[in-house]
């Protein structure tokens, strides 16, 4: 799994798949759009303007847990 953010642009994405694959974009809100692989999976999940999601629910950061190792790991956009 992969995050990547065009600052420039103000768009970040999820891959959750290897790139390559040609994929149909349901758009989801004027915010989110889900990439869907031939198979029917879930490539990837877009989020437009993430820097105003992120400021309203966690104070401009993004929150990574792993409840296996019970870890917490803060990124600022």
């Amino acid at each position: 799994m992969k995050l990547s953010y065009d600052m420039d642009k103000n768009i970040a994405y999820l891959h959750l798949r290897p790139k390559g694959a040609q994929v149909d974009t349901i758009r989801i809100s004027d915010e989110i759009n889900i990439d869907l692989a031939p198979d029917g999976s879930v490539y990837g999940i877009e989020l437009v303007n993430p820097n105003e999601q992120l400021r309203s629910a966690d104070g401009g950061k993004l929150v990574l847990v792993d409840e296996v190792e019970n870890r917490v790991v803060e990124l600022s956009f």
